[in-house]
């Protein structure tokens, strides 16, 4: 049985709702607690500390 291809509609609505799902699993990862905390060592809290440092800094 051959394969039936879609329609480019019905490509499109395949597509945007896989993106749709992907965007609200993003979305909904963060939480309350443990999980969502960055880890000590994390480049970016290393940055963030640096940053509140000058600031601090510069309002002195």
């Amino acid at each position: 049985m051959g394969v039936t291809r879609l329609k480019r509609k019905d490509r499109r609505n395949k597509v945007v709702a896989k993106n749709e799902v992907q965007f609200l699993k993003l979305g909904r990862n963060l939480e309350t607690g443990s999980r969502s905390k960055m880890p000590a060592n994390s480049q970016v809290v290393k940055n963030n500390a640096v940053l509140d440092k000058l600031a601090t800094e510069l309002k002195k």
